[in-house]
């Protein structure tokens, strides 16, 4: 892949990219973070971008780990704090969240991850196995289990149901 050719597919893909990892990990400046770092070891590597003939999967792919690699950080930080004492109180999400992603953010990380890559990516079964590293059936439960929760956590409460029903 030449530099220009890397130019171009940084341009196409960037927001898209950003987007997924948003829809993937609940939060728009951790997947800002993530796909900008991600491209920057990409461009360290464009031979092997270009070898792989899947750039944006291994961008997304790299991505994501860099996000699971600042959770284990977060989380050790998190277990040193608790052993020096309680960090300052956290305030909640604001008003002006989405339910969607509230809903997301409510589900296991492999689900949401799951959901995002079929939903968000448009990526087959077969394709998310390969990213993922899960089977294909892996795939399949966390999609079908991750409708589910969303379907059930997304309903109107305002909604009543019919008599009968």
């Amino acid at each position: 892949m030449t530099v220009e050719e890397f130019e171009e597919f940084y341009a196409q893909t960037v927001t898209r990219l950003t987007g997924q990892l948003y829809v993937m990990l609940g939060d728009l400046h951790e997947a800002q973070d993530v796909v900008q770092e991600a491209f920057v070891k990409g461009w360290g590597r464009l031979r092997q971008l270009d070898r792989d003939g899947a750039p944006e999967a291994w961008i997304r792919t790299v991505a994501w780990r860099l996000a699971v690699s600042r959770w284990r950080r977060v989380s050790r930080s998190a277990v040193a704090w608790q052993r020096s004492g309680a960090p300052p109180p956290d305030e909640g999400p604001g008003p002006e969240s989405v339910a969607l992603v509230e809903a997301l953010r409510g589900l296991p990380a492999q689900q949401r991850r799951t959901l995002a890559l079929h939903y968000v990516c448009d990526l087959a079964v077969e394709q998310i196995a390969d990213e993922t590293g899960l089977s294909a059936s892996s795939v399949k439960t966390h999609l079908s289990r991750g409708r589910a929760a969303l379907a059930h956590r997304l309903q109107d409460p305002r909604i009543e149901e019919a008599p009968g029903d």
